[in-house]
């Protein structure tokens, strides 16, 4: 019986991520980290569509993580700004994936799961370093020695696109659910969110093109 954890935030990517899991693996659970993120409501709504499509969902205190760095998603009053000329935007997280996915290993390993998903992606990554593919399969080496376990990490959307995403939701069925139900916006807003923040306006686009490639024409989003 083939198992598999999928590090889960309740946005368009780890949802996407969910579905796939769902599609290629018997057993499917899902953990959550709570980090004292901009938005609490992003663990809800984590809880709820893992609830909603029958997964067990783990919800982990990563609040250390809030003390040893600042940044626009654990601090209210540093403003969401994208990243110019060399400097990564305000929203990056030092450490963030390195650390949810040793804690995700760690109690996968546990649960006797050598599968861990995770959204990252190389692609439309706004230059975060740990979405890189080197630093993954860096990591992934990493925990399989110092467990002495043998962790697949995988990526689905490393090398796609968010016009991709989409598409792949849509493959699996599941594009109406990942549009209307999962949390993107750095405000805060489900489903097409603010359309104003960084991650609102990529994911737009996104879905812009994706509905223009179906039609074959100019699209309204």
């Amino acid at each position: 019986m083939k198992k598999a954890l999928v590090v889960f935030s309740g946005g368009q990517d780890s949802t996407t991520c969910l579905f796939w899991a769902l599609k290629n693996f018997d057993v499917v659970e899902t953990v959550t980290f709570d980090y004292n993120q901009r938005h609490n409501k992003e663990i809800d709504v984590a809880k709820a569509i893992a609830s909603d499509l029958g997964v067990e969902n783990t919800v982990i205190d990563m609040s250390l993580l809030n003390q040893l760095t600042s940044n626009a998603l654990t601090r209210s009053d540093i403003e969401i700004k994208e990243g110019g000329e060399g400097e990564l935007p305000s929203t990056f997280v030092d450490g963030r994936n390195h650390l949810f996915l040793s804690f995700a290993a760690i109690m996968a390993k546990a649960k006797g799961i050598k599968n861990i998903i995770t959204g990252v992606c190389e692609t439309d990554f706004s230059g975060y370093p740990d979405c890189r593919d080197v630093f993954i399969k860096s990591l992934n080496v990493t925990l399989n020695l110092s467990m002495d376990y043998q962790f697949v990490i995988h990526t689905p959307l490393m090398w796609i696109d968010k016009k991709e995403t989409w598409a792949l939701a849509d493959k699996l069925g599941a594009f109406e659910y990942v549009r209307e139900k999962t949390l993107t916006c750095y405000n805060g807003i489900i489903g097409d969110g603010c359309g104003e923040c960084p991650a609102c306006k990529l994911r737009k686009e996104g879905l812009r093109k994706h509905l223009e490639e179906q039609k074959g024409g100019a699209a309204n989003v």
